[in-house]
């Protein structure tokens, strides 16, 4: 049985461990001890170890046969300082991984105008936290072409759920960008993305990346509003780009300053997708009590 090492034990991992037991010898690679007992009951081996502290890696060198990395990149700097140490960590066993997963963000491409994209689309990334994914698909590319390891990458867009939706902001009344200033943002449902992580295990191409988005196509406002609908809130006031400046903190409106459509074709097609949620009003469905 082949040994697989999960990095980054978030949510989405969580999601996808159902998938990989009993097909696999499962490891999963974790910095806070108090997280071990989920993992040993669900039948992966923990290993103590920090992405930020290379010399805590040592016992992965060799480990595994294959990785999946969902890591995030730190949060300062412009370089993936954990992918970095997580390569170096995995190039000192007798032998490398075989295949490697890497989830991404579709922050990648940076600011389209709107324009639907596929995976050809030059990066560009626009901000500090996507040019630390360019740095680590970079990096992993690099990885897979010197030692015949096969890459794949999922770029991501926004991830959503059950207990990941903008609740709070619409409770908060924030609020978003008028029609004519809005911007096109993509989705993929958390239990989807899981999905597609071993669709990728499975048939992702070497050195190949993949949109790893639903078939939606919503303006911001559109995908508030839906949340709204669904959980009977009120929703997201119109304000336009200008009020915008004025009332939003940078952070904000970068998020409202990149507007793209993803062209998920590939990933359905090389990797024989079949999205359980295709659009948001479908993973919606049954989360909230629509009035």
């Amino acid at each position: 049985m082949q040994k697989l090492l999960i990095v980054g034990c978030g949510d989405v991992a969580r999601r996808t461990l159902p998938r990989l037991l009993g097909h696999y010898r499962l490891f999963a690679l974790l910095r806070d001890p108090a997280q071990f007992a989920f993992w040993r009951a669900n039948g992966a081996c923990p290993i103590l170890a920090d992405l930020d502290r290379a010399a805590s890696l040592k016992r992965i060198g060799g480990l595994a046969d294959i990785v999946l990395h969902f890591a995030p990149p730190p949060d300062r700097g412009s370089a993936d300082t954990r992918t970095r140490n997580l390569l170096a960590a995995l190039s000192q066993g007798k032998s490398l991984p075989q295949r490697l997963i890497y989830i991404s963000t579709s922050g990648v491409y940076g600011d389209c105008a709107g324009a639907h994209i596929d995976e050809t689309r030059p990066l560009r990334p626009a901000t500090a936290r996507a040019r630390r994914r360019v740095d680590a698909e970079r990096q992993l590319r690099r990885f897979g072409r010197n030692n015949s390891v096969r890459v794949s990458i999922l770029r991501a867009p926004g991830i959503y759920a059950a207990d990941r939706l903008p609740i709070e902001r619409l409770q908060k009344g924030v609020p978003t960008l008028c029609a004519e200033d809005d911007v096109f943002t993509n989705h993929i449902h958390a239990d989807d993305l899981a999905m597609l992580t071993c669709a990728a295990l499975r048939y992702g191409r070497a050195n190949r990346c993949y949109n790893a988005s639903d078939d939606s196509a919503l303006k911001m406002g559109e995908y508030f509003d839906l949340v709204a609908d669904r959980f009977g809130l009120p929703q997201a006031p119109r304000i336009t780009r200008s009020e915008a400046q004025q009332r939003m903190s940078p952070v904000q409106l970068s998020f409202m300053s990149e507007s793209r459509r993803l062209d998920n074709r590939r990933s359905k097609k090389e990797l024989r997708a079949k999205l359980r949620y295709p659009q948001v009003a479908d993973g919606l469905t049954g989360m909230g009590a629509a009035d």
